[in-house]
């Protein structure tokens, strides 16, 4: 089979390469001829793989040949992040809305109705004023965001659903969590602090924290998204049982429990290295973001949250030293 990930040479889609190699198979098929679309070239261990073929670029620019494709599954994951959207209406619309209708228009005109999942988020859910937002969102809480990251999200899950019902693809939507710990250097979500208040410690470098330290939110380690998305790519549609846009399993974690969490696994001196200044425009976003989140339907499917956060910190930390 030939699979194509958008955003193939990022952190998530160039694990889930990896992952997918080691398999070698996909629902059953032998993954043949895996695609990686990007701005930049994927790694070199990716592209020394004579599976692996990569396409360097903006995603717009590719999509009207990939009809002629006719790819046998696709992993979505390319997307301007949070920070950025907010900030540029119109790039977000390009990379998000955009590039996604013609993604999903040259799929339909290949006409093998291809299998998708979509990396959409936790940013679905907002505040708004008539539908308060629970504590905890579920798989059947109203979406309401409130950024326009949430919002390009959202359209797309609509639209894969809609494609999906007409017959055109197989689609399904992963809402993910907040992924930590991301190697690398910072990035223009909004929910980077996430991963830097962790990150940089242990590199023995100075942190900054734009929230206050009670601040909530549901996140999950890098190789549980992995597992969901494949995952999510293998159920039938029967185990779907019916709406196509599931929450994945969360951690549901305050700021101060993570740095509590990375003294019990570095000690007092790299928790230290975590300073408190607050960014308004950073905590005005994650304050219209879920608190935490729940998965029953990702749950029936087998998947599960992390058990704890000191896990997903020492996770980091063996990937880090291989």
């Amino acid at each position: 089979m030939k699979v194509l990930i958008t955003g193939g040479a990022g952190f998530i889609g160039a694990r889930l390469a990896r992952t997918l190699l080691a398999r070698e198979t996909l629902a059953g098929s032998r993954v043949e001829q895996l695609v990686l679309a990007d701005q930049f070239a994927p790694p070199d261990d990716l592209t020394r793989d004579k599976r692996v073929r990569a396409l360097t670029g903006p995603l717009l620019g590719h999509c009207a040949g990939f009809a002629a494709e006719r790819f046998d599954g696709v992993f979505h994951l390319a997307s301007a992040v949070s920070g950025e959207c907010e900030l540029d209406f119109d790039l977000g619309m390009r990379s998000n809305l955009d590039s996604t209708r013609a993604l999903l228009d040259a799929l339909r005109a290949a006409g093998n109705t291809p299998r998708i999942v979509f990396s959409s988020s936790v940013a679905v859910f907002g505040p708004d004023p008539g539908v308060p937002l629970p504590a905890i969102v579920a798989d059947d809480t109203l979406p309401a965001p409130q950024t326009s990251y949430g919002t390009q999200k959202l359209m797309c899950e609509q639209l894969i659903a809609d494609m999906t019902r007409k017959g055109f693809i197989d689609g399904r939507a992963a809402r993910l969590m907040t992924v930590t710990v991301r190697p690398g250097k910072p990035n223009a979500a909004a929910s980077s602090f996430f991963s830097g208040v962790i990150r940089e410690p242990l590199a023995g470098v100075e942190a900054i924290c734009p929230v206050d330290a009670s601040v909530s939110h549901p996140v999950s380690s890098p190789a549980r998204t992995i597992d969901a998305l494949i995952r999510l790519y293998e159920a039938s549609r029967e185990q779907l049982n019916g709406r196509l846009a599931l929450n994945l399993p969360a951690l549901n974690v305050t700021v101060q429990q993570m740095l509590d969490a990375l003294e019990a696994v570095a000690g007092a001196k790299v928790r230290a290295l975590v300073r408190f200044q607050r960014d308004e425009r950073i905590a005005g976003i994650v304050a219209n973001w879920p608190q935490g989140a729940s998965s029953a339907r990702a749950n029936a499917l087998g998947l599960k949250a992390d058990d704890s956060f000191e896990d997903i910190i020492r996770q980091y930390i063996e990937d880090t030293t291989r």
